[in-house]
């Protein structure tokens, strides 16, 4: 079992940045890819980023790519998400996530842990 928690959330103003953390605890995240997510009420729940246990490979979405930015620290067993330039839009839950599975992927359902998230509100 691993366990996630999420910190670093907190009311920025757009254009801003933020890092978020993932603390892992019960074993070592060396062996998983890790992603980011994040949902909004009443919206399904959104692919950001991802890393690759091997060479770290990282994938973004669209919609994170040149802005944020997906790294791990296997020795502290943390994974972060630099966000910059946020957007009004993007007040949003963010969660961590470890998958099994140690290629990146943006499916949910690829993952086997989860955080319990992070609150992230952007303000004009």
């Amino acid at each position: 079992q691993v366990q996630l928690v999420e910190s670093g959330g907190r009311l920025v103003q757009a254009g801003g940045s933020l890092r978020l953390s993932c603390a892992a605890s019960g074993r070592t995240i060396s062996g998983y890819a890790m992603g980011w997510f994040r949902q909004a009420p009443g919206v399904e729940r959104e692919f950001l980023a991802a890393i690759s246990s091997i060479n770290s490979r990282t994938y973004y979405a669209d919609s994170a790519k040149g802005r944020f930015t997906i790294s791990r620290d296997n020795a502290r067993n943390t994974v972060y998400l630099q966000m910059n330039r946020l957007k009004l839009e993007e007040t949003a839950v963010y969660y961590c996530a470890a998958s099994n599975i140690q290629t990146v992927s943006t499916r949910t359902t690829a993952y086997d842990y989860w955080g319990q998230g992070t609150q992230v509100t952007v303000s004009s």
